[in-house]
This record gives C-alpha cells, structure tokens and sequence, in this order.
C-alpha cells in the first residue's frame, strides 16, 4: 500500500534567547493506512515536537519548520496556505493531547467543544451534528452520553475527559490520528480500557496512528512498527518484533534493558533495575558527534567527533550508530 503520510527530512527548531534548540533535526518517517507506528524515547527527544509540526502547531516565535516535507496522500502540507491547513486539522488529521484537563476548555460544555468541529468541517444542521455526538459519546462507552452534552471538563473524571478526547479526535473519521500519550494520566484500568477503544475506533475507519509513548509494552502489543527518537534524531527504526528480540543501537537496548520483568524465581531486591547512565543533554548544548556517546557503554573514538550515518541492520531495520557503520 501506499502511504497516507510521509515525514522526510524534517528540522523543527526553537530561537531563545539561551539559543537554538534543535528540536527535531533530520526525521523521517511513514506511514501506511490503518498502520500503528510506536515512538519512543525519554522526555525532550522530540515526540511531541515531531507530531505538532505535522500540524504545523508549532508556536512562532520562538519555533520555526525550517525545513523538510510532509506529505498526507501525496499533498505536502508545509506548503499549503494556513487557510487550507486548517481544513486538514481535525478532519484529516486528529489528535488526542497528553493532558485532557488542559486541552479541552473549560468555559465551554462538552457537546459545544464536539459540535464545533463538525459544524466547520461539515455542511451540517446543528441538529444531525447534536446525534452524530451523541453517537461517537456512545461508541467511546460514556454513558448516558446525551446528558453529559450539557458537561463542563471538570464535571468528568480523568479517564472519562480522556473518552471525550478520543470521541473529538475520531468525530470526522480522520486519515491519521496522532495520539501523544494518550494515557499518561490514568491508572493501569483505565489506561487498558481507553487503548482498546481507541484501536477498536481506528480499526473500524482504517485510521493510521502514531503513538507517542514511554511505555514499551503498549509499543509491544499494539504497534506494527517502532522509531526511536534521541535529541531530535531517529536513532533506531524496525518491525516491533524485530526490535524487541534484537535492538541494535545502545541506547534502544538500555530502555529495554529498564522495563521492569516480574521473575517469581529472582530473590527480591537482589538485582537493581537498570537505567542508562546520565540524562538527555540539554538542546541547546549537544555533544558533538553522536548524542548518545556521553551515556553510552560501547562507545567507539570515532561517535565523539562524527555524527553517524542511517544503516540498515536488517529487514525494514534501521539504526544510526557507528557499531555497524
């Protein structure tokens, strides 16, 4: 198939005053219609960054596109006029934010804040977009959904904010649906509970996801495919099962190495979990050559200097690290 989004080459960076911060420096990524691609990576290596350029979201100043091509069925949208950009949003790309307490507004009731996106995108009486609420309010399992129309955000509980974030991204049956930690705020249930909606929704209208998170089993058992993203870059790219029984760059294989695996045969408390050594570097000063070489164990005198090519290491597997260069 061919794909319904393609990320190439893409530079987001930020101008302050401390300097340049090079949010997101050189992605590439794609996407295939009904496929879920998993990011990964730990705070400030350029998730949210990566999906709010999608939208062209990112605030300027201080941020700015400076350059690359995004293309959703073939149309790049960094060149389109920001009138016809904001057609796009909320109809053929959603998102779902990491916080639904500060995404959704609290001046206005639930049903306002849904009926808004499909009074601009659809030429609709305000009657039909009143059910067509109702009815995704019902598919995302918030019951007596026609009452909580009348709903504030603060009316609703965490997980239920959430079903109502879901239910706004899914109203307009959108090609692709960036979801930025989806779940971050909720308890082990409700976090089980909200991803099963949200595949079940995106399998009934082939909708394409990227799925930012830090929890590798979601990546596990819901993601066709995994990028792992360090300082901006994508580091380490492959099929999930490819890179869950064989992670190639060293920094992919430190946070596998950190999930936690209940053992009933491993005396409590003798192992410490492992992390990785040190913290991402701040942006606005990175290490020269390869950004990982401070924290990495199998550093080479070469990733101090130069920054590492893109290699294939497999099937559809890529990684940039100078092992394999």
């Amino acid at each position: 198939m061919d794909n319904i989004l393609d990320i190439q080459d893409l530079h987001t960076f930020f101008y302050t005053p401390e300097g340049t911060a090079k949010a997101v420096n050189g992605v590439s990524l794609s996407l295939k219609p009904g496929e879920i691609l998993g990011l990964v990576g730990e705070s400030g290596c350029g998730k949210s960054v990566t999906n709010l350029s999608v939208l062209r979201l990112i605030s300027d100043p201080p941020g700015k596109i400076v350059s690359g091509k995004i293309s959703l069925d073939g149309q790049d949208l960094l060149q389109l006029p920001k009138r016809d950009m904001r057609k796009i949003r909320g109809d053929r790309i959603s998102m779902i934010f990491q916080e639904p307490m500060i995404s959704l507004n609290p001046a206005y009731t639930i049903g306002n804040q849904l009926m808004e996106a499909l009074l601009t995108h659809r030429k609709i009486s305000r009657a039909e977009a009143v059910n067509r609420v109702v009815e995704m309010l019902q598919m995302v399992e918030i019951p007596s959904a026609e009452k909580r129309l009348k709903d504030y955000p603060h009316h609703l509980s965490g997980g239920m904010r959430q079903r109502v974030m879901i239910a706004e991204a899914m109203l307009l049956r959108p090609q692709v649906l960036l979801a930025d930690e989806p779940t971050t705020a909720l308890d082990v249930t409700i976090q089980a509970q909200v991803l099963e909606l949200m595949y079940k929704l995106t399998e009934e209208f082939d909708t394409a996801i990227i799925l930012v998170t830090h929890n590798l089993g979601i990546v596990a058992e819901s993601a066709q495919r995994v990028a792992v993203m360090y300082t901006g870059r994508v580091i380490e790219e492959a099929p999930v099962k490819d890179l869950f029984e064989s992670p190639r760059h060293p920094y992919t294989n430190g946070l596998l190495r950190s999930v936690p695996v209940p053992d009933q045969n491993r005396p409590a408390g003798r192992e410490p979990l492992y992390e990785i050594e040190g913290i991402v570097p701040n942006l606005f000063d990175l290490p020269s050559g390869c950004s990982f070489h401070p924290r990495c164990s199998r550093i080479k005198d070469i990733c101090r200097h130069e920054q590492p090519p893109e290699v294939e290491v497999g099937t559809n597997h890529m990684a940039r690290c100078w092992l394999y260069a």
